[in-house]
């Protein structure tokens, strides 16, 4: 049985361009589309949608939420299967419950929030920061999100974070016919600065070397698997999230990976995922990995 590619709407002209994105997805990998509305997303997000005229009530603002996405779905992809469904509970609880049995999660970067300085919608942080499956955020400028520069970039962390960021790249980079960037950020320790600083000019290629050995090691198998995928390795010098923030800029996607430690029921984000999420100039993809 495939699993489906599940997006969450609201109404939002966020949720709108993540419906656009998701079909886009869904068509690539084959897979049918399930567009979900949780009933209860004015708890988070309170205001009323983009769209619609009047004050209905919520049983039929929903119903207008999730049939008018799920008609945009198929107008954009007419050979696509496409379900819908508007479930009587909160949005974190809906999505989470969801991506049990899903491809991915996508979902806009905004919710119907009136809150203007909020630069990521909660319900999106929250899913993102506790999803069992990938949870794709799409944001960034309007060539970003159509794909126009033909590049996936991953960022690749320590070797038991990276494994599951580092597969579902690929297989991005390999059904969309681009170029994978695999990139490793890397810094110098700030003694070297303080105590060596002769030392430490010296170092630097020992870190950065260090940094190319870890790509190559976490890169090995995939790149066996998906020989037709181009992947150019990159170990660059400086903070992850910021070196991945500038990645973005020219990139489809941007994939990460966020570990899940057990027993652990709160937010498991990391700081980089976290910085992406709020910031990144492209769609951001969040892989959840198992510690």
């Amino acid at each position: 049985m495939e699993l489906p590619l599940v997006v969450g709407v609201d109404g939002s002209d966020s949720s709108l361009e993540a419906v656009d994105w998701a079909v886009d997805e869904a068509v690539r990998h084959g897979l049918p589309l399930r567009v979900v509305h949780a009933s209860l997303w004015e708890r988070y997000e309170g205001v009323r949608p983009s769209f619609g005229t009047g004050r209905p009530s919520e049983a039929i603002m929903a119903e207008h939420i999730v049939a008018s996405c799920a008609e945009r779905a198929r107008l954009r992809g007419p050979e696509l299967k496409v379900s819908s469904e508007v479930l009587p509970e909160d949005a974190v609880s809906v999505l989470l419950h969801a991506g049990h049995e899903s491809f991915a999660l996508v979902m806009g970067s905004r919710g119907r929030g009136t809150l203007a300085g909020m630069l990521l919608g909660s319900v999106s942080l929250a899913v993102a920061a506790r999803a069992v499956c990938p949870v794709i955020v799409v944001r960034g400028g309007k060539r970003n999100r159509q794909s126009s520069f033909g590049r996936v970039v991953v960022g690749v962390g320590d070797s038991t974070e990276s494994p599951a960021a580092v597969r579902f790249a690929f297989r991005e980079a390999e059904v969309r016919g681009c170029t994978l960037n695999a990139v490793r950020a890397w810094r110098r320790p700030a003694h070297e600065h303080v105590d060596h600083p002769l030392m430490a000019d010296d170092a630097a290629p020992v870190h950065e070397e260090r940094a190319s050995t870890l790509l190559t090691d976490v890169l090995r198998d995939p790149v066996r698997e998906h020989p037709q995928v181009d992947v150019h390795r990159q170990a660059v010098e400086g903070s992850a999230h910021t070196v991945l923030l500038n990645a973005s800029a020219d990139a489809d996607l941007i994939v990460v990976g966020a570990l899940r430690r057990h027993g652990h029921f709160g937010l498991q984000l990391g700081r980089v995922a976290h910085a992406l999420l709020h910031h990144a100039e492209c769609p951001v993809a969040v892989v959840p990995q198992r510690a």
